[in-house]
């Protein structure tokens, strides 16, 4: 009996000696090297991955962005593109990325607020495995019509939508893109059964230009030039406020929709985990440069938001709640 106490008296001994070292390596020295590393961040090039292709809303902005860190900092901010399977596969690697701020994704409704009630079988969720840094930008939607189309006002578009039910058509730039769900809003609120046709890149433009589609929601940076050439139509913007780059357009709230919202946006994230201190010094330093951003965002049909971590982090989860809603009921989904 006493050799086993003094057994267990030496294991505890054993133990609370390890605890002391483990403390004595948290040493006050320690803890400030530590908070210097912090402090000191960026010493080494930041990635920055788009999951989309380069030239496109997200790949812009994110450029846009990190240029003006990388010029803050004196440390290179790199724009690498990883397009695929609606965003999943860029964002699920910085997922899996080193929670350390070197690795860091800008990225847009669809694969974060969407893609989780879309894709079936999701490996990884980016309500939880990517942390919100900063809402960058809104980007509204645009209600387009070609101009061989008889519709110049959005109370003009419901009654052709209507007298044309069942036989209309649209476009999108993909089944469960916030193109193909804002229509899909739209048309369950008109009470008017429309056909949707999918595209892939910019024939669903050239389509919609030549009249051989009906209408089409599209993010107004990729159409803005469009607009301004005349070769489309602008009827009515998806946000609840009037887009600064489209002051003159109206919204569909405006015409007797109140809360009508289903436009896109677009902000930085990070891995899981990234320590707290790396998370407030980008969201502080990207709502310092947008300020030089502000004028360009709006011209090209983004208007910049800013704000806290914490303010992106409950946008994104009403945005996830509002789309699953949109996505159940349109029954779309991808394997």
């Amino acid at each position: 009996m006493l050799t086993l106490r003094l057994l267990r008296a030496r294991c505890v001994a054993g133990a609370l000696s390890v605890l002391l070292v483990s403390l004595a390596l948290l040493s006050p020295a320690t803890i400030v090297k530590a908070q210097s590393r912090l402090d000191d961040y960026p010493t080494k090039p930041v990635k920055i991955v788009v999951s989309f292709t380069a030239g496109g809303t997200t790949d812009v902005i994110a450029r846009s962005v990190g240029q003006l860190l990388s010029e803050k900092f004196k440390q290179s901010f790199i724009v690498e593109n990883k397009p695929g399977s609606g965003g999943n596969i860029g964002n699920e690697y910085v997922a899996r990325s080193a929670a350390d701020g070197y690795t860091l994704t800008i990225a847009s409704v669809g694969p974060i607020a969407v893609n989780p009630t879309l894709f079936k079988n999701l490996r990884y969720n980016p309500l939880t495995e990517l942390t919100p840094v900063i809402l960058i930008a809104d980007v509204p939607n645009v209600l387009l019509v070609s101009p061989k189309l008889p519709v110049h006002s959005f109370k003009e578009f419901i009654a052709y939508a209507k007298a044309a039910n069942g036989k209309i058509n649209y476009s999108s730039t993909g089944v469960g893109t916030s193109s193909h769900l804002s229509s899909v809003m739209l048309m369950d609120l008109l009470g008017v059964d429309a056909q949707h046709i999918p595209y892939k890149g910019a024939e669903a433009l050239n389509d919609l230009i030549a009249g051989r589609i009906d209408f089409m929601f599209a993010t107004i940076p990729s159409v803005i030039g469009q607009i301004k050439a005349g070769k489309l139509n602008p009827l009515v913007v998806s946000s609840l406020n009037r887009s600064r780059s489209l002051p003159d357009v109206p919204t569909v709230a405006e015409n007797g929709y109140p809360g009508f919202s289903s436009g896109s946006w677009f902000g930085m994230l990070a891995p899981t985990g990234t320590p707290p201190e790396i998370i407030t010094k980008l969201n502080q330093s990207v709502n310092e440069v947008m300020v030089g951003l502000e004028e360009r965002f709006v011209s090209e049909g983004a208007d910049p938001v800013g704000k806290s971590p914490e303010f992106f982090k409950a946008f994104i989860q009403a945005e996830y709640v509002k789309w699953k809603a949109v996505v159940e009921s349109s029954g779309a989904s991808e394997k």
